[in-house]
């Protein structure tokens, strides 16, 4: 079965990674890759992240110490979700660790287009999604960092006209697909505006640079690859470059996080004892008993609890494999109790998390409010 398409703004689950990279002509981001980088990141070492488009560009910055940039963002429609997280963990990744410029995009057109959320809505929930970067260690000097709305960076909207006039509706059908309303074709546009700010005259001129997002993005991505090429004599262009991360399962066993099913995911502000409840009850790859499960060990490839802990919450490679897996698989802990390890692993991170973060909101409204 061919996955027909990858659609950023509804729901797009994905089996078979293998069959992705193939059918779309990502190229896959190898373990032989992963050696070639200097510190590589846990999503890269436990392969989370799956493929790329033009990732040689960026090693090359990275091994002989070359200015790039990395930029990624987020719709305003809410909490940081897991997601989120995980985008926004990149992008402090290779800001701290290879001195990438780093760009964080608000995409509220983007939220008005789709869900038809104002402006000052957005800017409220912009700020809560600032604070929570900030808080991941983002830095905002101007000389490392910067952070903007959609609608209030001009630069941002210019380059989306011109780019309107380098695509065609043929195109823009064949990577989107037919949609309800126009508005969601320019907020396509818009995303590209964002992608290349790096590359303009203000932020240093042309350079390469990282997107790194979830699978479902990928449209964004091939279209402004199309549109650098054809500005390339008169800008000079470089074609973003972009990792992709998998796309998480829902937490309950479902095939993917959604709002419309709430023990599916949850976001970095809810209730502990909602979170906790979620995590007692999330799906798991445990035995039909526990007689079964001592003889025959557990299933962690299909485990929620170990996917949220390989993905987001346990930095250590050795507690993931001579602990959590290895536990698992020789059948020498229960689904209970792993599920009381794991839930202490991510309750701790949040409780710190949301205590940098508190510190940051003053400064997250400084930086959106002054646009």
């Amino acid at each position: 079965m061919r996955i027909s398409k990858l659609d950023p703004w509804g729901s797009t689950s994905i089996s078979d990674y293998g069959k992705l990279i193939e059918e779309f002509g990502i190229e896959p981001f190898t373990e032989e890759l992963v050696k070639q980088i200097p510190r590589p990141n846990k999503f890269m070492r436990r392969g989370v992240n799956f493929g790329h488009r033009g990732f040689d560009v960026i090693l090359d910055a990275i091994l002989n110490r070359k200015s790039f940039a990395v930029m990624s963002g987020i719709k305003p429609t809410g909490a940081f979700h897991l997601g989120s997280l995980m985008t926004a963990s990149e992008i402090v990744y290779y800001q701290k660790e290879h001195g990438a410029m780093a760009f964080y995009g608000i995409a509220d057109i983007e939220s008005l287009m789709d869900n038809q959320l104002p402006y000052d809505e957005a800017l409220e929930n912009a700020i809560d999604n600032t604070a929570d970067i900030l808080a991941l260690g983002f830095d905002p000097n101007p000389k490392k960092g910067y952070i903007w709305r959609q609608s209030t960076e001009k630069r941002v909207t210019d380059i989306a006209f011109l780019a309107g006039s380098k695509v065609t509706t043929n195109q823009m059908l064949a990577i989107y697909g037919e949609r309800i309303t126009f508005g969601l074709y320019m907020s396509a546009l818009v995303q590209i505006g964002d992608i290349l700010l790096p590359e303009t005259e203000d932020f240093g001129g042309p350079k390469p640079v990282v997107v790194p997002v979830g699978a479902d993005q990928d449209p964004h991505l091939r279209v402004t690859r199309e549109v650098a090429r054809k500005l390339k004599n008169q800008f000079g262009f470089i074609e973003p470059s972009a990792t992709y991360h998998k796309i998480m399962p829902g937490i309950d066993g479902s095939e993917k996080m959604s709002k419309r099913n709430p023990m599916s995911y949850f976001d970095l502000s809810e209730d502990f004892e909602d979170i906790k409840n979620k995590l007692m009850n999330a799906f798991t790859g445990g035995r039909v008993t526990a007689e079964e499960q001592r003889r025959l060990g557990g299933q962690p490839e299909i485990c929620m609890l170990y996917m949220l802990a390989m993905y987001l919450f346990v930095e250590e490679d050795n507690i993931m494999e001579q602990v959590i897996y290895k536990e698992c698989v020789n059948g020498e802990i229960l689904c209970g109790p792993c599920k009381v390890r794991v839930t202490k692993f991510v309750l701790d991170w949040i409780k710190e998390h949301r205590r940098k973060k508190e510190k940051q909101i003053d400064i997250a409204r400084k930086i959106l409010e002054a646009e």
